[in-house]
């Protein structure tokens, strides 16, 4: 099965070159990267020109003018430019372990959609992540982490379970399956027949509500919270605006409460204009 990965980002090449270092030692080798970039300057471009050239990887750029926060709207135009029938949504502050596309290939099932979660780094522990340490799979072990500023932690095994163990703590866990856009998985027709994100949402929740839409369409989530595993590396949040949050809230409960399953404002409405 061939993968399209959605990777959103916005002026952050450091962090987005450890992830793009992650993607290019997947076991699984049948994938396009498509890089959601929702206004970032110049040096993101060059980053990803450079990085095509080091790693071979199939990169494009679908690239938005930069006015304001408007990520829902950036990842609708990479769905609507992913080649492959099943889609990843993740964020370019998230590098991969080596078997995350294998492990999204291996539980996709029609009718259902996958959400996984991530492994929060602190600000050292981020910096302190090299392509060596990616590439060599150091920066995923308990041991590396503990050394490199990370500090003992009850959620370790979030990262450290093996195949089968991960299994059953993604068949036993209570938390619910809601759809996190920095590690989900669906099929690009699910994608479609909801119309997308919500492009009048802006940062908090807006992933969660695109996963209501598609539990009301019928499609059923599947945790791979265990088993699809991404390190999140740290970062300032000056985008988040309490009452912005707080009305997305509102706007997912009723669509849940009343079995919305597609929005007004979504793929279908992207005109031209930026």
């Amino acid at each position: 099965m061939q993968i399209s990965v959605i990777i959103s980002t916005y002026n952050s090449p450091a962090w987005l070159e450890k992830v793009l270092w992650g993607y290019s030692c997947q076991t699984h080798k049948d994938f396009e990267l498509i890089i959601a970039d929702d206004g970032s300057d110049g040096r993101t471009a060059g980053l990803l020109e450079r990085m095509r050239a080091e790693t071979g990887l199939a990169i494009r750029h679908v690239w938005q003018e930069d006015k304001g926060f408007r990520k829902c709207r950036i990842l609708n135009k990479a769905v609507l430019q992913a080649q492959y029938d099943y889609l990843i949504f993740t964020d370019g502050d998230c590098i991969p372990r080596k078997d995350f596309l294998q492990v999204h290939h291996d539980e996709a099932r029609p009718g259902h959609y996958l959400s996984g979660s991530y492994f929060k780094l602190p600000m050292d522990t981020s910096h302190a992540i090299s392509k060596d340490d990616i590439l060599s799979g150091r920066c995923f072990e308990v041991s590396w982490l503990r050394r490199h500023g990370l500090g003992l932690w009850r959620k370790l095994y979030k990262i450290s379970l093996g195949p089968t163990a991960a299994r059953l703590m993604n068949r036993l866990t209570t938390t619910k399956c809601n759809l996190k856009g920095s590690n989900a998985s669906a099929w690009k027709a699910d994608v479609l027949k909801v119309n997308g994100f919500d492009e009048r949402m802006p940062w908090g929740g807006e992933d969660r509500e695109f996963g209501v839409r598609l539990i009301n369409a019928g499609i059923i989530p599947k945790h791979v919270r265990y088993n699809a595993i991404v390190i999140h590396l740290d970062h300032s949040r000056g985008y988040v605006d309490p009452e912005r949050v707080k009305a997305n809230r509102e706007l997912r409960i009723a669509n849940e409460k009343n079995r919305v399953t597609s929005t007004d404002f979504g793929i279908r409405q992207l005109g031209t204009e930026d």
